[in-house]
């Protein structure tokens, strides 16, 4: 489904046909449910998130100007909802092995170091302020395009991209042992 899809669906909704936004919903619930959960890290918080930001966008269609795309829209209402959200009631960490691992890959040593390096930059990103969490977040783990986060975010494209910048900086910073290679030493066989 398309942003002219979307944008049927709006209409109908917004002429009293109801029935349309189970189909918004059903295109940006696993979105917006995972969007949610990489701002809380918590699947039932994710899921009550989402739930809210889909209330607030059906009670806010007729809001929406269409120079921008639905999705730039609902994920603004969402990002903003989510994070407003945070700042009422800030994440608890749960320890890591509650997290849902990542499948293991078929050779087990591969498997744990990418499991090492995924939790590893998983940490680094919670760890980052907000404003450089939530950019790196759209940008990388949402496929927006900075154009898209910034409107999202409600800030302008150059600020976006600075905080891409210094995001990335501050995780290279936090990360760089994952990237330096080991030395490999020959020793002579007697």
């Amino acid at each position: 489904m398309g942003s002219q899809e979307d944008q049927a669906d709006v209409e109908r909704v917004l002429a009293g046909e109801l029935s349309a936004f189970e189909g918004i919903v059903r295109k940006w619930q696993r979105p917006l449910v995972n969007l949610a959960y990489r701002f809380c890290h918590d699947r039932s918080r994710a899921e009550e998130m989402a739930q809210e930001a889909f209330l607030r966008a059906y009670r806010s269609l007729g809001q929406w100007r269409r120079e921008a795309a639905f999705s730039t829209w609902l994920f603004a209402l969402a990002t903003n909802l989510y994070r407003n959200e945070l700042r009422r009631i800030p994440i608890h960490s749960s320890p890591l092995e509650n997290v849902a691992e990542l499948r293991a890959a078929s050779n087990p040593e591969v498997g744990y170091e990418t499991a090492v390096r995924d939790r590893a930059v998983r940490r680094a990103v919670e760890s980052l302020p907000e404003k450089y969490r939530s950019s790196l977040l759209l940008f990388y783990f949402h496929d927006m395009d900075v154009g898209c986060a910034a409107r999202s975010l409600g800030l302008p494209e150059g600020t976006v991209k600075a905080r891409l910048a210094r995001g990335r900086e501050m995780l290279a910073s936090k990360l760089s042992r994952f990237w330096e290679r080991p030395r490999v030493t020959h020793k002579e066989v007697s």
